[in-house]
């Protein structure tokens, strides 16, 4: 560990942020906000890992999970020194912690400590698990037409206590509804003892585990039941009970479980920084998105074609843009050279789709050409009917692309300068993980949206031959963007079952789920 001895005289704090269920999103603003301005993080194992990209990467980040019936990272006074001792060397910590701090998260407990030690703290509430389990399983913990009372629970109270400080007696007919943390290992005789103080055997039961993330698991029975339906469907810790005659409404009312794509898990080979409408879009309709990017998106090494390019602009009569990537490096290269985007005026735009004009118009570009369908060969299409013999045309692109829309263009009479702006390389990293979860059968779908994402996922497989690929994608289905991604997959043995008509994020998504309405669970 660091020689934590005062470093400076900056005072230390100590933020208790509650993360949430599990579901990143619904961590609070303010949470978000310490996150991104932590010098040390230390964090749970049921706070979702995804929260710890907001935090800079020069901070610490400290583990210091507890699992029930596991090994503890540090024990709970372990953790309370590593919140004084950081604290005490000037630092800004955030101690994170799964479902809200104070709620049968010890966070007081924490507190306490930090008091003693004379340190600063701040407590940010989070969404407790006990309403989440209960909404994302859709069941209402309250209903004017079933109860108007609620209560909570441990189902795991500390070690060592002579006695129970439940109050089991008035607990099983006080409250309609009875939501119980930590409460699989002692199941059976939390049941029992419910029943034994005048709770129904036949009052619905559920158990919900992974609350709000993709891999929940919700069953439902009766306190009479509900041990062995916990049994054989194996579920494990984390899990919440929900006891009461609300659970009756998750016939109705389930929501989450229910969507399309839930249990789905599908890997996304978009850059990381171009992933995330892919990923948003498809978590929404219930996917657990993996991300493995399988380009890096960097400058080309020389730009003098596109230098000499920018020289004579006055002289295309037209510039196209065929990616996004094609108009951040452009863009980029015209700040470098103190220009913007009135070097373009006495030139037409067309773009190859509508999520590549919406990109020109940030940089207020109106395209004055897109395509029905949005490719390459259907740009040159509209651009030859258009009439091109003799025209100057501009076409900034990866240092690697197809050939088709210059050579179209070319061969309809037109001049064309291809000025590479940026590559696209395999990532390092990561190989090992893809291929092992390939190996075990954990993904269900392969999401593709260039030729290069195909080309590049080949090489990070590093499959020895095709029977050893084909065995690997045996269970796996594959989603193209469109044609032209589609021939290269097909074109590398790849089999491809979904594409949609228009070549767009948004149209992808939609193909994906109607694919999976169609097949069913």
């Amino acid at each position: 560990m660091k020689n934590l001895k005062k470093e400076s005289s900056q005072t230390g704090k100590v933020y208790l942020v509650g993360a949430g269920p599990g579901d990143p999103g619904l961590i609070t603003l303010r949470g978000k906000y310490l996150l991104e301005r932590a010098e040390v993080v230390v964090y749970d194992y049921l706070a979702n890992k995804k929260l710890l990209a907001y935090v800079p990467d020069t901070a610490d980040f400290i583990y210091a999970g507890k699992k029930g019936g596991g090994l503890h990272a540090f024990t709970q006074e372990g953790i309370n020194q590593l919140l004084v001792d950081h604290a005490s060397a000037g630092k800004k910590v955030v101690r994170l912690k799964g479902g809200d701090p104070f709620i049968f998260g010890r966070g007081a407990e924490e507190i306490e400590e930090l008091v003693k030690a004379g340190i600063d703290f701040e407590v940010v509430p989070g969404v407790t698990s006990a309403t989440a389990a209960a909404t994302y399983a859709g069941i209402p913990i309250t209903h004017r037409d079933y109860t108007a009372s609620v209560a909570f629970v441990t189902g795991h109270e500390a070690p060592g206590k002579k006695e129970s400080n439940i109050a089991w007696d008035k607990l099983a007919t006080g409250a309609g509804t009875i939501v119980i943390y930590m409460g699989i290992k002692n199941l059976p005789i939390i049941t029992r003892k419910l029943m034994d103080n005048g709770r129904a055997p036949d009052t619905p039961v559920a158990v919900v585990r992974w609350a709000s993330t993709p891999i929940q698991h919700s069953v439902v029975g009766t306190l009479e039941t509900i041990t062995e339906v916990v049994e054989q469907a194996d579920i494990r810790p984390p899990a919440l009970v929900i006891v009461g005659e609300v659970v009756k409404l998750r016939k109705t009312i389930d929501w989450f479980e229910t969507r399309p794509l839930f249990g789905k898990r599908i890997v996304v080979t978009r850059t990381r920084d171009q992933a995330s409408e892919l990923v948003a879009k498809l978590e929404e309709h219930g996917a657990e998105c993996l991300e493995y990017s399988t380009i890096h998106i960097e400058p080309v090494d020389d730009y003098q074609l596109l230098d000499q390019a920018l020289q004579a602009m006055h002289t295309y009569d037209w510039v196209l843009f065929t990616s996004l990537n094609a108009i951040t490096y452009f863009f980029k290269r015209l700040d470098e050279h103190g220009l913007d985007s009135r070097i373009l005026a006495s030139s037409a735009v067309g773009a190859v789709g509508r999520a590549t004009a919406e990109a020109l118009l940030s940089h207020g570009i109106r395209a004055d050409l897109i395509p029905e369908k949005f490719t390459g060969q259907d740009l040159a299409e509209s651009l030859i009917a258009a009439e091109v013999q003799g025209k100057n045309i501009l076409l900034p692109r990866a240092l690697r692309a197809m050939e088709t829309l210059p050579e179209m263009l070319g061969d309809a009479g037109a001049a064309v300068t291809v000025a590479p702006v940026y590559q696209n390389r395999p990532p390092a990293g990561r190989k090992e993980e893809l291929r092992l979860e390939l190996e075990q059968g954990e993904i269900d779908l392969l999401t593709f949206t260039s030729s290069s994402t195909v080309t590049n996922f080949l090489t990070m497989v590093d499959a020895a031959n095709a029977t050893e690929l084909k065995n690997l994608l045996q269970n796996v289905k594959i989603a193209t963007i469109g044609p032209i991604t589609s021939e290269t997959a097909r074109s590398s043995g790849l089999r491809v079952d979904i594409q949609p008509d228009k070549y767009t994020i948004s149209d992808m998504v939609q193909a994906i789920v109607k694919h999976y309405r169609a097949t069913g669970p």
